[in-house]
């Protein structure tokens, strides 16, 4: 019983994640440190992979046995099960345990551990609901004529010109800085048109 006690008393560790460049981190971070964290690791990125995640991966380096990993929600600190079975594995691993304030989980504890398995499994489902919502969007915009793509990034006629010229497809990835794949894919689609 006393090492369960002396495990607890760790430093507490924040994390606060939003999605784009210009959403704000302030409403997490108040959360953050009114429980009790003394370092807030902050990033301003996509949840749904852990690739890329520089303060995340931070936050995981440093703490240890007894420390607390503390987030606002769960899917502050990812949206797939994979992602968040194995982040949880890991501060287990070391020895610390995971907060989640706004939904009570505390992996420290038999119940916290029950209750982040469930909510993981709804971050997940959240996430293939909203991919599949997206994707029925794009499919009704696309037969309404509505849904072009995004926009084209590279100059067709750059990669054409460069072509009638002789220069070698290696090279016109090169001059443009582009993949090479995308310039046989457009070198495809000129001759393609042309016949």
């Amino acid at each position: 019983m006393k090492a369960k006690k002396a495990d607890r008393t760790g430093k507490r560790y924040g994390y606060a994640r939003v999605s784009t460049a210009d959403q704000n981190l302030d409403v997490q971070r108040t959360a953050l440190e009114r429980a009790g964290v003394v370092t807030v690791f902050e990033e301003k990125i996509s949840g749904t992979k852990r690739d890329g995640r520089k303060e995340l991966d931070r936050a995981l380096k440093i703490i240890g046995p007894g420390d607390a990993l503390v987030v606002t929600r769960l899917d502050r600190l990812g949206r797939s099960m994979r992602d968040l079975s194995n982040i949880a594995h890991e501060i287990e691993e070391v020895g610390a345990h995971l907060i989640v304030t706004e939904q009570s989980v505390d992996t420290s504890t038999s119940a916290g551990r029950a209750f982040f398995g469930m909510l993981a499994t709804f971050a997940q489902f959240e996430t293939d609901v909203r991919r599949e919502r997206q994707n029925e969007g794009i499919l009704k915009a696309k037969a309404e004529g509505r849904y072009k793509g995004r926009p084209p990034t590279v100059d067709r006629d750059a990669v054409a010109a460069l072509l009638a010229e002789g220069v070698f497809k290696t090279e016109i990835a090169a001059q443009l800085g582009i993949a090479r794949s995308t310039v046989y894919r457009l070198i495809e689609e000129i001759e393609a048109e042309a016949s």
